[in-house]
Formats: C-alpha cells, sequence, structure tokens
C-alpha cells in the first residue's frame, strides 16, 4: 500500500464531489446541518415521554380530576360525552367521583395511568405545603449501581442504595389510589376529598416530575411514590443522531462508486500503477474522515466523550463497506437506491432496537450504540463489553471491503452481469488456494455473528419454548450459509477440481476455519450472554462445568463444522440442485446437534 498514492486518490474523490455539488444541493446539506445542531440541545433539555397522549380521556375543564388529567403526558384530556366510552372514542370519562371504563386492554391501561396520575398530582400539591416534614414523611435517595449478577434478590437496607430501594415503609399520605365500584365497568379514584384533587390550590397543572441528576439520570431523591426505574429515552435520541448523518454519507459515496461504472468512467484508474487496495481505500477515506469528524462534533454538542466516537466508527465504516459492496453489485443508479436501503435499514436497525435495553437487558451489549448511551449517562465502559460491542462490526466491515475490493476489475465493472453471477465473483476471487477457504470462512464469521446477535434480540421476548427452535434453526442456515457459499463459489467459478476428494478436502477446511474463528465469541463470557437461556443456546455454557464436559464441547463443534461442511461441499462441488440438496442435509444435521446440546444442558 502507497501512502502517497491513497492521499492523492482521496484528494481527488474531494474535488470530485465538492465539484459536482450544485447550490441548491449545498444549501440542503447546511440546512441537515443546521437542524441536527439545533435538534441537540432541545433533546438535552427537553423530556421527551413515550407515548405522549396516547389514552384519551373524557373529562370537564371544571372537574377536580381535570388538572391531574391534564399535566400527565400519556393521558389526553378531551370533552366528555355520554357515550364516548362505549363508542371507542375514549379510553375513560370521569363523572363526579366516577370513571367510566372501557371493555379493552387499552382501556385498563389507561386506568392504571390515571392512577398514577392522581397520586402523582396529589404529591404535586403536597410539595407546596410549608410544612414539608409534615407532607412527606419519608424522603429517599436512590443511586443505581451496578448489578450484581451472583445476588438474587436486593438487601433491605432502607436506603434504597441497591436492590431497587426495597424494604422502605412509606406512611399512608393520601396518596391517591383507587376503588374499584364492583364489576360494573366504573371505578372510584380514593382521596379525591383529602389528597388535594378539588384543584382549588392548583395553577392548572400537576403531574410526574423530572428526575433530578442533570440531562441524563443517574441519582434520584424524594418520595418512594416519585421514584421511576431510569429509562435511556433521551439518550437513545441522541445516539440515534448519530446515525442520520451515515444515510446521507453512503448515498454519496454509493453514487461517487457507480459512477466509476457508467460509461466505464473508472478505466483509468484501473489502469494506474495504483493497486485496488489503494483506490479503494483512498476513495473512502473522505467520507470515513466526514463520519468521524461529525461524530465528534454531535458527541461534544451533547455531552459525549471519545468512547462515543470510537464506537461510532466501525458502524460507519460497516455503514460505507455495505454500500461499496452493493455499489460494485448494482447495475444502475436505481438498484443502487435499492441497495442503500437494503443496507441501511437492517444496520440500523440492530444498531439501534438492542440499546433500547440498555441497563436494562444484557441483550444491549451486542449493539454500539449501546456504548454511545452508557458513555451519555456517564456510566463506566469495560474493555471487553466495548470489544464485544465493536469487534464484530468492524471486523464485517472489513470483509465487505474486501469482498467488494476482488470485484473492482475491469470484468466486473463494466459489464452488466446479473447480481447473483457478480456475487458469485466477489466470493471466488479471494480463493487463491484451498488453504484461502479456510481463512475466508474464519472472516466470514463476524457476520454469522452479527446475524446470531440479532436473532437473539429479535427473539429473546418471544416465550422460550417457542423462541429456542426457531432460534436453533436459524443459527444453523446462518453458520451453513457461511461455511459453504463461497465453496459453492469456488467450484462454481473453476476454482477447485470437481472431484469428491477435492470436495472433502475444501469442506474439511472451512470447517476448521469456522471452528477457529467461532473460538473469537468466547468473548460473550465477559458481558453476561450466557446467563440467557438464548445465549447459552447460542454460544455454548459458561464456565464450571465438568473439564471432561468443557473438553467434549470444545472440540464435538470442530467434529460438526467438519462434517456439515463437507457435506454441503460434496453437493456445492457438482450442481445448484445438489448444493441445494446438501445445505439442507447439513442444516438437519446441525438443527439436530443444537438440540442434543441444549437437551444435555437443561
Amino acid at each position: 500500500m502507497n501512502a502517497r498514492r491513497v492521499l492523492r486518490i482521496a484528494r481527488w474523490e474531494v474535488g470530485k464531489n465538492t465539484g459536482s455539488i450544485d447550490r441548491r444541493t449545498a444549501a440542503i446539506l447546511v440546512g441537515v446541518l443546521v437542524l441536527l445542531a439545533a435538534v441537540a440541545p432541545v433533546l438535552v433539555a427537553a423530556n421527551p415521554s413515550p407515548g405522549q397522549g396516547i389514552y384519551r380521556v373524557g373529562v370537564a375543564a371544571d372537574d377536580p380530576y381535570y388538572p391531574a388529567v391534564e399535566r400527565n403526558p400519556q393521558l389526553r384530556a378531551v370533552e366528555p360525552d355520554a357515550g364516548m366510552v362505549t363508542s371507542g372514542d375514549a379510553e375513560l370519562r370521569i363523572e363526579g367521583t366516577r370513571v367510566y371504563v372501557g371493555t379493552s386492554s387499552k382501556a385498563q391501561a389507561a386506568l392504571a395511568e390515571l392512577r398514577s396520575a392522581v397520586v402523582s398530582y396529589n404529591d404535586y400539591l403536597m410539595r407546596h405545603e410549608p410544612d414539608d416534614a409534615a407532607a412527606f414523611p419519608v424522603s429517599v435517595t436512590l443511586q443505581y449501581l451496578e448489578q450484581d449478577t451472583g445476588t438474587t434478590g436486593g438487601t433491605d437496607t432502607g436506603d434504597g442504595g441497591t436492590g431497587g430501594g426495597a424494604g422502605t415503609t412509606v406512611a399512608d399520605g393520601g396518596d391517591g389510589g383507587t376503588s374499584t365500584d364492583g364489576d360494573s365497568g366504573e371505578t372510584t379514584p380514593a382521596g379525591s376529598d383529602g389528597g388535594g384533587t378539588d384543584g382549588s390550590t392548583s395553577d392548572g397543572g400537576g403531574g410526574v416530575p423530572a428526575l433530578p441528576g442533570g440531562a441524563f439520570g443517574g441519582t434520584q431523591s424524594g418520595t418512594p411514590s416519585s421514584l421511576n426505574p431510569p429509562f435511556p429515552l433521551r439518550s437513545l435520541v441522541l445516539a440515534f443522531a448519530f446515525l442520520l448523518p451515515l444515510n446521507v454519507l453512503i448515498q454519496a459515496y454509493g453514487s461517487s462508486v457507480i459512477d466509476e461504472r457508467i460509461n466505464r468512467r473508472g478505466e483509468p484508474m484501473l489502469v494506474s500503477p495504483a493497486s485496488r487496495g489503494d483506490i479503494v481505500l483512498g476513495k473512502t477515506l473522505p467520507y470515513l474522515v466526514v463520519a468521524a469528524a461529525v461524530t465528534a462534533v454531535i458527541a461534544f454538542a451533547v455531552g459525549g466523550g471519545l468512547p462515543s466516537v470510537l464506537a461510532v466508527l466501525p458502524l460507519a465504516g460497516l455503514f460505507l463497506a455495505a454500500t461499496f459492496l452493493g455499489a460494485m453489485l448494482a447495475r444502475s443508479y436505481k438498484e443502487l437506491t435499492f441497495v442503500t436501503v437494503f443496507v441501511s435499514v437492517p444496520l440500523m436497525a440492530y444498531a439501534f432496537v438492542p440499546a433500547v435495553f440498555t441497563n436494562v437487558h444484557p441483550i444491549a451489549a451486542i449493539s454500539p450504540l449501546s456504548i454511545v448511551v452508557q458513555d451519555l449517562e456517564g456510566s463506566r465502559i469495560g474493555v471487553g463489553e466495548f470489544l464485544f460491542a465493536t469487534l464484530p462490526v468492524a471486523l464485517a466491515a472489513v470483509v465487505c471491503f474486501a469482498l467488494g475490493s476482488g470485484v473492482y476489475r475491469e470484468e466486473d465493472m463494466f459489464t452488466q452481469r446479473p447480481i447473483p453471477s457478480k456475487v458469485m465473483d466477489a466470493l471466488a476471487a479471494p480463493l487463491k488456494n484451498r488453504r484461502r477457504v479456510a481463512l475466508w470462512t474464519a472472516l466470514f464469521v463476524p457476520f454469522a455473528f452479527i446475524a446470531e446477535l440479532f436473532c437473539i434480540a429479535a427473539l429473546f421476548v418471544v416465550p422460550e419454548s417457542l423462541a429456542l427452535p426457531v432460534l436453533l434453526t436459524a443459527i444453523a442456515v446462518v453458520e451453513e450459509a457461511a461455511k459453504s457459499l463461497h465453496v459453492r463459489a469456488g467450484f462454481l467459478r473453476g476454482k477447485f477440481e470437481s472431484t469428491r476428494s477435492a470436495a472433502l478436502a475444501v469442506g474439511a477446511l472451512s470447517g476448521v476455519g469456522f471452528f477457529v474463528g467461532e473460538k473469537l465469541t468466547l468473548i460473550t463470557q465477559l458481558v453476561g450472554l450466557p446467563g440467557l437461556e438464548l445465549g447459552r443456546a447460542a454460544f455454548g455454557p459458561s464456565g464450571g462445568a465438568n473439564p471432561l464436559v468443557v473438553v467434549g464441547f470444545l472440540f464435538a463443534p470442530l467434529l460438526l463444522h467438519t462434517v456439515t461442511a463437507s457435506v454441503s461441499a460434496l453437493g456445492a462441488s457438482r450442481s445448484r440442485r445438489t448444493y441445494l440438496g446438501g445445505f439442507v442435509l447439513a442444516v438437519l444435521l446441525h438443527v439436530g446437534y443444537n438440540l442434543t446440546v441444549v437437551t444435555s444442558l437443561a
């Protein structure tokens, strides 16, 4: 690799793009950046509420409960009507001291939210009492600490430091609970005559107070009824802001790559002394630098630091790498648009959805955005945790760039060959000899790892009896595809002899390569995923088992991967139909092995 050539190509790329942007496009880009800069501080200062105004409550403006409804963000006060609950125009209707409730599950949820609203509003009124000690005899300070997975329950210390603040007894101060009036669909909120819900001391409001402790929480203080579990909504919205500029970058990057394939415009670059690696790196470097600069600016604006930037960079690299590979496969700008959408949506889902469970569930550890959320909240980030979230993404980006570079040649760039044919070319290009099969199978492990993690993230809320068989089948399909697709491409492009001995040799090498790469998933032990039932099914048992059992579980996968990869390779050496048959048989053997292992661990 020649650094001078890389920098020169990068400079040409910057000059080409800046010269092709007209004033209108430049104005739109500046407007988007200004909008992002304006939205970020607002998100820091605001406290967005999920499900705002989701429940409709029919209540008159002069009703004692109107201030409590008006102040709750999830309740929306509407003009009351006698038949609105029956017709479904509202979930609740308040008339005097009676609450009419619909029959739907949403109406029951609205009733629970109304109870919370009354409690919160009563607390709001009592906070305005001159004698705080009389209004709130008990005050709690709750500090969230890192969870100790070895503890089965909270400690009754009374200080709210750990275990969710269990063991604190709160005096009944008329907190506005509700009592049910039989089974007639009506409930009467209790405490309305002594809890201050007549609105006489209200300024028209009441409701859930903001959490103290800065923009992202950390420590809560107040009465027991005012404490709520933390939910990093603002951090997630801000973390999502890191992803928005990446979508703009991949559009420009993909257009630049495919532009060189139209009318053979990129041919002078191919005949230059620069290698394919120099060209690809030089074209990508400006976009990666812009991604790093924008990420650093956003991190600085929202209070993040270096961990946020370092966590987003591998994700930006994967966005660019997948776009580069897609642009090398697409035959037109229309296909490129489909490819960029196909790339961005799953990647954004992989990065964003698991991060919703940051500080709640170990599944969040798979997402680089969970590192961003923890950085914004000031949480401690371990080295193993950081590597677990970013290393698979970074390796996947490297593999995508390598596959795209394999078809960065005249016979693939300037021809209108079908996309499946180009995919086979990309997979077969690096297979110079049989030993390369093991290497590239190991390099495909990050893709399989990411796909399996995404399956766990999608299925961990599903009942275990249903989720486990689906997960085991999905794992088998993903792993067998990672072991056999490039083998099929090698036979299809004449890289290997179509003989039984060659197929068995290539299959064995592919199985060994996958086994070696798979051992990298032992990093999951550092973040607690084997503590999940689905995590144990996907990544094997944790420590503490019998040594003989551990040795068995260590080498049994080697035998499995070798056998199943050989079965697929035998089919791949002949025709598409025999390959599909061998692949299905390999998947069935893999599923049977997985079920046997899970059953033995149960």
